[in-house]
């Protein structure tokens, strides 16, 4: 099927460009010319991205995003030529999940739009599997084989980043971003002691290691060695 792009924006020539554009790459396209249209056609159509213009009539582009925002986690890519660092944080605050600036490249938007949808088709997975492990994103439960592995939430963040991102060595600077929220500036011994409590519970059995170490680097999930 193809993915729905719903765009809301009242300039009709920004709305042929884009809309040209997006066919063009293989997208459903549906367009809304006011605020609140925009925000029933979202509700109602539940499109996989919205791209949002701020200044529309009937109802902003902020109380879109919000309400839009409300309703799910359909990704927003707000294009408008408000271009202060103030607006930009308002439209991110408001739920955006990216911020283009008119005027602005075509190429570069589809490109963006590309990578929204890529990261959102990733999210919409719910049984993630790696050679004879899987993680299950709705009960939060993994298993190796027939063996169910209950893991707390720390363990859970930090399996989903590997089984996310299966091959590629993750720097314990990335980890620390993604799990902890912050930078422990390389002293912490924490995310160590993480890795030990996940390995310890996916080879219970004596399976072999997936969690490998890439040393002086961080860590990688790949096949057994």
């Amino acid at each position: 099927m193809k993915e729905k792009i719903l765009i809301i924006e009242d300039d009709h020539a920004i709305v042929n460009l884009l809309q040209r554009g997006l066919v063009y790459e293989g997208y459903d396209v549906a367009v809304a010319m006011d605020g609140f249209t925009g925000m029933r056609s979202a509700r109602e159509e539940k499109p996989d991205l919205v791209i949002l213009d701020w200044m529309l009539p009937k109802m902003d582009g902020l109380a879109v995003c919000q309400d839009i925002r409300e309703i799910g986690s359909i990704p927003i890519l707000m294009l408008t030529a408000k271009d202060t660092v103030r607006d930009r944080v308002q439209g991110l605050d408001a739920g955006a999940d990216d911020y283009m600036v008119k005027p602005f490249d075509l190429n570069e938007l589809l490109a963006r739009v590309r990578a929204l949808l890529r990261r959102t088709r990733q999210e919409r997975i719910t049984v993630l599997e790696f050679n004879d492990l899987q993680l299950d994103t709705s009960t939060r439960i993994a298993t190796r084989g027939q063996r169910k592995i209950m893991l707390t939430a720390k363990e859970y963040d930090l399996l989903e980043l590997f089984m996310r991102h299966p091959r590629q060595v993750l720097t314990r600077e990335i980890i620390f971003d993604r799990v902890w929220g912050y930078d422990f500036g390389g002293e912490s011994n924490v995310l160590d002691v993480y890795i030990r409590y996940l390995r310890q519970k996916l080879e219970m059995n004596e399976e072999p290691r997936l969690i490998q170490t890439a040393r002086g680097v961080g860590y990688v999930l790949r096949d057994f060695e």
